[in-house]
């Protein structure tokens, strides 16, 4: 498994945010379409049907702000001995039916990312929705790739660009 921005990617499924597990929801794209998972959601449409796909909510903060944050949370959960869920933010998927919103953990760490690969994943959306063949291309990658794990920041956003059209 692997995050590249927004996604992660395992050899057989692509999610935005973190894979679901057990009653946590999540968005799964597949070559078919769109799937709302988990507790209070379970919906599908193909491709025709979507009319768009928008992540919202998300934390986005600089490289530096990014790493402050991350400290932050790394002193607290030391003090306090506390840990918290990854921060969620919202999928919003537009079909021919209505809109559907549901939140997804975040897989970036510390459920931050950077303004870079956030606004290449949104362009990616965008490509998904004109284009279901792009996500044939992450799964071809997660094939490939994703057992090698998390790609370092560089390659990342290098995918995204690519994925992308950018």
């Amino acid at each position: 498994m692997a995050m590249v921005g927004l996604f992660w990617i395992t050899e057989d499924s692509v999610y935005l945010g973190a894979e679901p597990a057990g009653t946590a929801s999540g968005v799964r794209l597949t070559e078919d379409g769109v799937e709302t998972v988990g507790s209070g959601h379970g919906s599908a449409w193909s491709w025709e049907e979507v009319r768009g796909i928008e992540a919202a909510d998300v934390a986005v903060r600089s490289g530096a702000r990014r790493l402050a944050s991350l400290a932050w949370d790394s002193v607290a959960v030391l003090v306090t001995g506390d840990g918290e869920l990854p921060p969620a933010f919202t999928v919003r998927v537009a079909a021919a039916d209505g809109t559907e919103e549901v939140s997804v953990l975040s897989a970036a760490v510390g459920g931050i990312h950077t303004p870079g690969e956030y606004e290449l994943s949104r362009t990616l959306l965008e490509r998904i929705t004109d284009s279901r063949e792009v996500v044939g291309e992450l799964l071809a990658w997660g094939r490939h790739h994703a057992a090698e794990g998390t790609p370092r920041r560089e390659e990342r956003e290098a995918l995204l660009r690519k994925w992308a059209g950018a």
